[in-house]
């Protein structure tokens, strides 16, 4: 069954809901960034495995979890709350079985607000200049994601900021993967307090920012697969 990766840090409020909900079989891998609030304790409270992410930024944490992980499929997921990890078998199963390569949950919002407008309009620029520019056709960076690990490995991702996903993206298409896109809810924060990326108009430039610098130095596409993803 698929390892989960969850890069975290300061999620204690969030990391019970999170975690109480994981779907039978799927391990939990808790990527901590450098919490303050008690968040690795908690993590290990309910089963998780914690492995301890340095330096700080999302990519380091997400590359700390996949690096710990032992399963063959393995999905990356936010720890704030935002996604339900039940859905996580929409990501995880089409790469199992072997349709797909990489599979990205497309958000959709389950509630007014549960999405800022500056952080969809961020989202959907980048989407835009993948689509034009590799033939993906995508239209979410997908946080909630599933991939094999091994070929995840083999793509020899360096960003260690907010770049991770658009690289992990870029690379898979300039190596010919299957990418696909499926549907899953996106909630407002159930512990509340705000997303670190798109919580905040700073929190989003600074995510554009890492990702322009991943686009400008990006790999030259191989013959792109792209599939659909399951129907939601």
């Amino acid at each position: 069954m698929p390892d989960v990766v969850l890069p975290c840090l300061d999620e204690a409020a969030a990391l019970p809901w999170v975690l109480s909900r994981m779907p039978a079989g799927y391990r939990a891998i808790v990527a901590d960034n450098g919490s303050r609030d008690g968040s690795p304790a908690v993590a290990a409270a309910f089963g998780a495995t914690v492995v301890h992410a340095t330096p700080r930024g999302f990519g380091a944490a997400a590359h700390a979890g996949l690096a710990a992980a032992t399963a063959d499929v393995v999905c990356f997921m936010d720890a704030d709350g935002s996604f339900d990890p039940r859905q996580l078998p929409r990501v995880a199963e089409p790469v199992a079985a072997g349709t797909h390569d990489l599979l990205l949950g497309r958000r959709r919002p389950a509630r007014r607000g549960a999405w800022p407008a500056h952080g969809r309009l961020g989202n959907a620029v980048v989407a835009w200049h993948l689509r034009r520019t590799t033939g993906m056709l995508v239209h979410d960076l997908g946080p909630m994601r599933a991939a094999r690990r091994e070929a995840l490995l083999a793509l020899g991702l360096t960003d260690r900021r907010f770049g991770y996903p658009l690289e992990m993206m870029v690379r898979a298409a300039a190596a010919g993967w299957r990418i696909g896109e499926a549907d899953v809810d996106y909630a407002p924060r159930p512990a509340g307090g705000r997303s670190k990326v798109t919580g905040s108009v700073r929190g989003t430039l600074r995510a554009v920012r890492d990702m322009s610098g991943v686009l400008a130095s990006r790999p030259r596409p191989a013959s792109v697969r792209v599939s659909r993803g399951p129907a939601s």
